[in-house]
């Protein structure tokens, strides 16, 4: 397929066509949310191919494997072909390529091992044991990201803590002796390549003579100079400093004022046209981000009309914001015909997701958890959920698997094979099995695993007793969590990281007083440990994973929201502390900058409507706070929003006046 200029100009506005033709020296495109980025790069690789550039003299960079293969399906429809000798890729990919033909100049064998972070923090264990350093003298969690910071040049050893300077030393040397590189390793290892072997460089440089970056906002300053290393005059790239919202791990919009400085006869093409959302969102967007001062200047616009206004909702506490959230879904469902795939909800961190997943669960909503854990599936809470399985039905042996050793109890996986063996052989649940080895039927045991699964099996007994008797749930589901040492197990299992150890324990108390809320529920007559497990197991229910066309509303953090619309967007918890998060804020000395960015980012991802939420009241713990609603709310223009208010009670008079209308209404002949 020929893309003849008579098509593209047809395909593509004014702007988006001038960034597919101009193909020769550095282009920076501006591409607003929602203004056809994607579709930009893909028409103009296709385009340079029927140019008649090679294949294998483009580049193309982007963060993820699934962007990369997005684009290069798109080209191959565009062009119609295979493009074998085309390079499109993630940053840390291109390391690797570049480390395969050329890491025998750092004095490594071509045949290295990419160690993940679980070998890592192996390979920092084994190198403390090698200094004798005690297990209780290194944060190795804090140590891992310490490297990380190091190798990456986020840190150095006049700022961080030289403490571990011999340490990080020790590790070095034990990747090179196991001819192993980490993660930091695959962009470091080639700047290095490139600057201390310029003929390596120029040969990079003369193969790839059209290079294009995707999302270039989120490119850090290592991944830059990677790509300027390598990079001739035709340099494009794509992105949005408005949407730059990974500064965390190191992503700089500060690199698009760079680029500008190091490509100065730089072309500046501004993608404006949104195609996603309408105008009221895109002026809300507008609004709010205007009042970041460190950005490009520019105004989003659309062409789909002024659109509904956006609901902004105070309920009274996260379980009313989530129930406003379920209701709203359903209503809007019935009312405007969408799928419930056709909704987002979008979060600042995991931590609130445990309402809203009670909520949707309540309301039969199937839903499904992006960009984080579902609160019902994290381990501390999976564990726990398995005791109470395996006490309302000891024949449960997947649950009884998981808990059997868990906290530690001495019994390791020949035992563990062993007891399921048996079981197997004589079709039988593992829990006759236990009794069986208890009983000594099953031989080969030592005294210590008998006295262990003995134990396990009166702790059963015990708790089952309790809990199928009387009232207290939460109560009684809090003793068996002191009962089997949960807390110290989660202590210990994270000692190397005081903040996951914390979090954990956090969530343990937010599931207790969850169950505490559920069975407090005047609407609940049922509050036992039977009705609990079934309303848990909707969770996952098999018949919402069928090929439906209602298919799930989608919950996920902000972050993950990048790149994606949704018809219908949630925002829940603006409210100061969340959206700006407080640790952000902190963190950047008060600069709200990024967290505004975010907050853009939510916005941009409605398309039709958008409902934003902030509580007046939030539990923390186990305590109320008084919560401020976000200063960001102020920040969008106020003509375009509509104010919700809590339902307040209805008087006796309203009520009877109501009544007797209607009875005169049904008596109508």
């Amino acid at each position: 397929m020929s893309l003849q200029l008579a098509t593209l100009k047809a395909e593509l506005n004014p702007e988006q066509y001038r960034a597919v033709t101009t193909i020769d020296g550095p282009i920076l495109i501006i591409a607003g949310a929602g203004s056809g980025k994607t579709r930009v790069i893909t028409y103009r690789i296709a385009h340079m191919l029927d140019k008649g550039i090679p294949q294998s003299k483009i580049l193309a960079l982007t963060f993820t494997n699934k962007a990369a293969r997005e684009m290069e399906e798109r080209i191959k429809t565009l062009t119609h072909k295979k493009l074998q000798n085309l390079t499109i890729s993630t940053f840390h990919a291109f390391g690797v390529r570049v480390l395969r033909e050329a890491i025998g100049v750092l004095g490594y064998r071509e045949n290295f091992s990419i160690y993940d972070e679980t070998d890592c923090f192996s390979l920092i264990k084994e190198s403390a044991r090698e200094l004798k350093l005690s297990k209780d003298a290194v944060d190795f969690f804090t140590v891992r990201t310490l490297f990380s910071h190091i190798k990456t040049g986020r840190k150095n050893w006049e700022t961080a803590n030289d403490l571990y300077r011999a340490l990080y030393d020790m590790y070095q040397e034990g990747l090179k002796l196991y001819n192993a590189v980490d993660f930091d390793d695959l962009i470091m290892l080639p700047i290095k390549i490139f600057r201390e072997h310029p003929e390596i460089r120029t040969r990079f440089k003369e193969r790839y003579s059209y290079i294009m970056i995707d999302e270039f906002q989120d490119t850090s300053h290592q991944q830059y100079e990677l790509m300027r290393l390598i990079a001739g005059n035709n340099v494009a790239v794509v992105g949005d400093d408005d949407q730059s919202i990974y500064s965390w791990r190191g992503a700089d919009y500060h690199n698009i004022v760079q680029f500008e400085q190091d490509f100065p006869d730089v072309t500046e093409i501004r993608l404006e046209q949104n195609y996603r959302s309408t105008e009221t969102i895109l002026e809300a967007a507008n609004g709010v981000i205007s009042h970041n001062t460190n950005r490009k200047d520019k105004k989003l616009w659309s062409g789909n009309g002024g659109g509904k206004p956006i609901e902004l909702f105070m309920p009274e506490n996260e379980t009313a914001e989530a129930d406003f959230i379920a209701e709203s879904i359903q209503g809007l469902a019935l009312t405007d015909r969408h799928r419930y795939d056709e909704f987002g909800v979008l979060m600042r961190v995991n931590s609130q997701s445990r309402a809203i997943e009670e909520a949707l669960l309540n309301a039969n909503i199937p839903y499904t958890m992006s960009g984080g854990t579902s609160f019902f599936e994290r381990k501390e809470i999976k564990d726990i959920i398995s005791y109470l399985r395996v006490i309302a039905n000891e024949r449960d042996d997947v649950n009884l698997l998981r808990i059997l050793n868990t906290p530690h109890r001495g019994i390791g996986r020949v035992t563990l094979k062993h007891i399921t063996d048996w079981a197997k052989a004589r079709s039988c649940p593992i829990i006759d099995a236990l009794r069986a080895v208890r009983s000594e039927a099953v031989p080969a045991f030592s005294k210590a695993v008998q006295e262990s699964i003995e134990e396990f099996l009166a702790l059963l007994v015990e708790h089952r007793a309790q809990l199928f008797r009387g009232q207290g749930l939460s109560q009684k589901i809090r003793a068996l969590v002191e009962a089997i040492n949960y807390r110290d197990y989660i202590l210990a299992e994270y000692a190397h990281n005081e903040k996951a150890a914390r979090f954990k324990l956090k969530n343990i108390d937010t599931f207790i007083q969850s169950i505490d809320t559920w069975e407090h529920n005047p609407d609940n007559l049922d509050p036992s440990l039977f009705n609990y497990l079934h309303r848990i197991t909707l969770l996952s229910r098999d018949d919402l994973d069928d090929e439906t066309h209602t298919g799930k509303v989608n919950l996920m953090t902000i972050h993950a929201a990048k790149g994606l619309e949704f018809p219908v967007v949630f925002i829940a918890g603006a409210e100061e502390g969340i959206l700006p998060h407080l640790r952000s804020v902190e963190d950047s000395g008060g600069n709200v900058e990024e967290e505004r960015r975010l907050f853009y980012v939510a916005i941009t991802r409605a398309q039709d409507k958008l409902l934003i939420s902030s509580c007046r009241t939030r539990r923390r713990m186990q305590t109320v706070t008084e919560c401020t609603p976000s200063r960001f709310l102020k920040e969008i223009p106020e003509s375009l929003i509509t104010y919700h208010e809590p339902p307040s009670d209805v008087s006796a008079d309203a009520a009877h006046s109501f009544f007797s209308t209607m009875l005169s209404e049904l008596q109508r002949p």
